[in-house]
């Protein structure tokens, strides 16, 4: 009876230090594996299902699905799993919402494997290519997957960390640096994810938490 009494007094401790560690890193979970508690759809289209612990979207027309609160200065993290075929999703930061419209700065998950720019800073319904990698800039653009290379691995689930203070944004993919540069334009808005339109795909995603930076 007494060691089970200590076993249990000891997986307890250890189960107090394991929640504590979690607590400490100053992260707060954005999903809870269960339900899109914080989240709506902002658009009058677009399906989301929670299932083993994954948000799956789905749908016929782009669409995004957004936090419910505002966030300024940010670590975020986040696992996106994108379909097999022609796709492309992102995580749109300090985003700006309008009925049936979400835009700003997006992180770019390509599932162009010849582009390869996975990690880049795109401007949603807005400037575009103008930032990470310059579109219109083949020195850009070249620097762009110089950095990157093969970061981003298709048909396989990839983490993304986004880190936004003033005007400085960072974009990893799985622990490399693709992009860090500044831009004054968003100073704060929601946190978002997307399905690309493409009818009969599945968008998943898993892990997503931030720590505000105060």
């Amino acid at each position: 009876m007494k060691r089970i009494c200590l076993f249990l007094s000891v997986a307890a401790a250890l189960g107090s230090l394991q929640l504590n560690a979690a607590e400490g890193d100053g992260f707060v979970a954005l999903f809870d594996g269960k339900t899109m508690a914080g989240w709506k759809n902002p658009y009058e289209w677009g399906q989301i299902e929670v299932k083993d612990g994954e948000i799956h979207l789905t749908g016929e027309k782009k669409f995004f699905v957004i936090t419910e609160k505002l966030y300024s200065d940010f670590v975020f993290e986040g696992d996106v799993f994108i379909p097999e075929g022609k796709a492309n999703s992102g995580f749109i930061f300090r985003g700006l919402v309008e009925p049936n419209k979400v835009y700003g700065y997006q992180a770019e998950v390509d599932g162009d494997a010849t582009r390869k720019w996975s990690g880049g800073l795109y401007d949603e319904g807005r400037r575009q290519w103008f930032i990470s990698p310059i579109k219109a800039d083949p020195e850009s653009v070249k620097a762009f997957r110089e950095r990157a290379g093969d970061a981003f691995k298709r048909n396989d689930w990839n983490t993304y960390r986004i880190t936004c203070q003033g005007k400085k944004i960072k974009i990893e993919v799985n622990g490399v640096v693709t992009t860090d540069v500044e831009d004054g334009m968003d100073a704060t808005g929601v946190i978002a994810i997307q399905h690309h339109g493409e009818k009969g795909q599945t968008y998943k995603f898993r892990n997503l938490r931030v720590k505000e930076l105060k």
